[in-house]
């Protein structure tokens, strides 16, 4: 005969936990609802007018907060995740009236701004019942998350604008690096070479005339050659490091690591070689993270730590992770470096995180799909 007072006591503790969590929820978010429904309507309905212009995106800014913030009680008290079904903003949106007319038209075309709006009646009639009634919270949960939960058009949309920034993106960094190994290039291999080309010009009509200065100026133009060699070598390496070519993405954060001036401890577990485009997107998104931290960190110490996730949520992944001592405050919003890595990951469906409140300590994450070869 089985123990049912473990199981009774769960369920005791829990519909406690719903007589105080139900009737604060009804009370605090009824109000609020009512609130938002009304702005809404009103800010919709003087679109025409001009008003609308000004007042929908602050009623709709606000409604979004407290739409996330239900979504994250549903997750907290009732288990479940509701992933936020928000278009992301349009590059370039700027300020003024301009911007405020972009940003309109941007929430008017957004499914989820439409079952936001829809979503209130339904939680200021049956959510607040069924938050009155502690064994029908759960009900409240799902209704909330049935409402506020991205749509299967919705996320094929998001992901159709996703793969159009990420080829955008793709095709801006390809442009950038081509004028960068340009610039590189007629700035200093091509400057030395030409420096060598005169100085033989000038070495062929000293060569009789005066052997000795044809001597030194030969020595100037092996230096010229040796420098101009040198610097087409660290061209080429960052294209791709010989050493990730030839020894693949383990090996290379390993050798990123040991060049770093701050101390670094690696920590590597990768089975083998992944595809070469993948290996590259990880070595210098890595690369960005280490020389951010060792410029902006005021670390004293560093971790990283790479390998291979066979469980995670969106299937096998290449996992890195870099923390450090320093002073925190890092995040994408605050700088080009990690929006760049942001993007370079994104054209592989990877992502990235950051955890860096002020004061430290700071762990940057990047997961990235991929298979070993073989």
């Amino acid at each position: 005969m089985t123990d049912d007072r473990p199981r009774a006591a769960v369920q005791t503790h829990e519909l406690m936990l719903a007589l105080v969590r139900g009737p604060a929820l009804a009370v605090a978010t009824l109000p609020l609802s009512i609130l938002l429904f009304v702005l809404s309507l009103l800010a919709v309905a003087l679109l025409p007018i001009g008003v609308g212009v000004v007042l929908l995106p602050p009623v709709q800014h606000v409604l979004r907060r407290y739409a996330n913030q239900r979504r994250r009680l549903v997750r907290a008290w009732g288990g479940m995740e509701v992933p936020e079904p928000y278009r992301p903003w349009p590059r370039g949106t700027s300020g003024g009236v301009v911007g405020q007319v972009e940003r309109c038209v941007h929430l008017l075309k957004d499914p989820a701004t439409w079952r936001d709006i829809a979503w209130l009646p339904a939680d200021m009639t049956a959510g607040f019942v069924t938050a009155l009634l502690p064994p029908m919270l759960p009900l409240n949960h799902q209704l909330t998350k049935r409402m506020l939960e991205p749509t299967r058009e919705m996320l094929l949309a998001r992901r159709v604008e996703e793969l159009y920034e990420s080829r955008h993106d793709a095709v801006d960094s390809s442009a950038a690096e081509l004028r960068r190994i340009e610039r590189d290039l007629h700035d200093g291999a091509q400057a030395r070479l030409v420096a060598m080309g005169m100085s033989l010009g000038a070495v062929e009509a000293l060569v009789e005339r005066d052997p000795a200065k044809a001597k030194e100026m030969i020595a100037q133009a092996r230096e010229n050659s040796a420098e101009a060699l040198t610097e087409l070598r660290d061209l080429v390496r960052g294209i791709h490091p010989p050493v990730l070519a030839e020894r693949g993405l383990g090996d290379a954060l390993r050798a990123l690591a040991l060049r770093m001036q701050v101390p670094i401890e690696a920590e590597v577990e990768l089975p083998g070689r992944f595809p070469e485009p993948v290996e590259t997107a990880v070595y210098f998104a890595v690369s960005e993270i280490l020389t951010n931290t060792a410029k902006h960190a005021a670390a004293s110490r560093v971790w990283l730590d790479a390998l291979y996730a066979r469980d995670a949520p969106g299937g096998a992944a290449i996992r890195v992770s870099v923390t450090d001592d320093g002073k925190g405050g890092a995040s994408p919003e605050a700088g080009s470096g990690l929006r760049g890595v942001q993007r370079r990951l994104a054209q592989f469906d990877g992502v990235l995180a950051v955890d860096s409140p002020v004061g430290g300590p700071t762990m940057v994450t990047l997961e990235v799909p991929a298979e070993p070869l073989g």
